[in-house]
């Protein structure tokens, strides 16, 4: 255990929402909500003004359109997302070489990886204050920070800050915070977990303290048991790991009905295996490790890995070693959701390795996520040029019809208006952001 408060944990408030919120004025203080559009899509991230009607990430996106009817509903923009999180893990990793990211919006620091900064809880507490100024005024996206002696203290402390807040935990105080928590508050407790310990009479932290460790080895497992026993007296001695940063990258797709047609689910495998390739690209990285994740009609999800003596970033290769791995599984009743990732990543790719074949042209005939979810070309949030009124992004579309608002990040909110689909002056248009 650290004998300062020197591990940081930051988390971006409502990340995606927030983004959203910032690059469309006309959504500032409106509930705003995130994620899969479909019918069996779920929601991603929820503004606190959504979060205020009981929508919560993981949700159904039914049932936060029935708790939240009015809110914006959107699809999320992946590129402006990305943008946003560079930016903050260059400011990270100006204040130390030990950063740990865990998601585009949430990081581990451990302040000892530089030996001039001061580590007593008012030097950690100066230097978090300037870090949320910092990328307050590069992002304008607000951050909540935790500081303590250990990973799992400083993350609780970043929950309890939420939002736009700061808790350091100064040593000696990490059980006057930990204890009256509920025991979901510790890492590895779910449901599951929580349940077999209300049996047990723990329904708080404090409460692991009258359970000894054999009792909870014997409901929980050897490994669990010991861990679970450990974090309650705040007993946590893992490192801040910078190796851990991107470990893969993957898409996936949950679709509106059961897909059974073997041409159309193949087709969709090449397509997110591309699509994973090119965000390997945009992320300078390569792969060794690729995932194909399946779940079928009945809600069992299956996944299969292969992995490469060395890695790519050849779309050929991912697509060839995807279509080999689905293969192998039997979808003839129907599938829910198909994902590809790639993982084992480095920065680095051995030159013609694995294939010296001539580039291969894009597939023609009908884009096949369009056959699955009808077509997507206009999607709600995203981002769009009109040739006469400029940027803005669309409201809504259908029946041949698309509705945009023209406005940006830096303008006041602006007009709506409404275009044919295949209007020949609105075009789909990249996020951009420079902080």
């Amino acid at each position: 255990m650290r004998e300062q408060p020197s591990v940081l944990h930051l988390d971006l408030d409502a990340f995606y929402a927030a983004v959203e919120q910032r690059d469309k004025p006309s959504l500032r203080g409106r509930p705003v909500i995130v994620g899969g559009l479909g019918p069996r899509g779920v929601v991603s991230t929820a503004s606190y003004e959504a979060r205020r009607f009981g929508v919560r990430s993981a949700m159904s996106m039914a049932e936060a359109r029935g708790r939240c009817p009015n809110a914006a509903f959107l699809a999320g923009r992946f590129g402006a997302y990305h943008a946003v999180s560079e930016v903050v893990m260059a400011a990270l990793r100006d204040l130390s070489p030990l950063v740990e990211p865990i998601s585009l919006d949430e990081a581990f620091v451990d302040l000892a990886g530089e030996p001039s900064h001061d580590l007593s809880p008012a030097g950690v507490r100066a230097i978090a204050e300037s870090l949320r100024a910092e990328i307050h005024d590069r992002t304008h996206i607000t951050a909540s920070v935790g500081a303590a002696s250990s990973k799992l203290l400083a993350k609780i402390a970043s929950e309890q800050a939420k939002p736009d807040g700061l808790l350091v935990v100064e040593p000696g105080t990490e059980l006057d915070l930990l204890q009256p928590l509920p025991v979901r508050a510790l890492w590895g407790v779910g449901p599951a977990t929580a349940e077999r310990l209300t049996r047990l009479g723990v329904r708080t932290v404090g409460d692991i303290e009258r359970v000894t460790q054999a009792e909870l080895v014997d409901v929980l497992g050897e490994a669990h048991g010991r861990s679970l026993h450990r974090l309650a007296r705040a007993e946590d001695d893992r490192p801040v790991s910078s190796e851990r940063e991107s470990k893969s990258i993957s898409v996936e797709d949950t679709f509106d009905r059961d897909v059974t047609d073997p041409a159309l689910l193949s087709a969709l495998v090449e397509r997110m295996a591309a699509r994973v390739t090119a965000r390997l690209v945009e992320s300078g990285l390569s792969g060794r490790t690729v995932t194909l994740k399946v779940r079928l009609h009945d809600f069992t999800t299956l996944s299969r890995s292969t992995t490469l003596p060395a890695p790519t970033d050849d779309a050929r290769v991912v697509s060839r070693l995807a279509a080999g791995l689905f293969a192998e599984i039997d979808t003839s009743a129907g599938i829910r959701l198909l994902g590809v990732g790639v993982s084992g990543l480095a920065d680095w790719v051995q030159e013609d390795l694995f294939s010296s074949a001539e580039p291969r042209e894009p597939a023609e005939g009908p884009d096949p996520a369009e056959q699955v979810h009808g077509p997507r070309r206009w999607v709600p949030g995203m981002d769009v040029h009109h040739a006469t009124l400029g940027p803005g992004w669309v409201w809504g579309s259908g029946r041949g019809r698309v509705t945009v608002r023209f406005e940006t990040a830096d303008t006041p909110p602006g007009p709506v208006r409404t275009f044919a689909v295949d209007d020949a002056d609105l075009s789909p248009a990249p996020a951009t952001f420079s902080g």
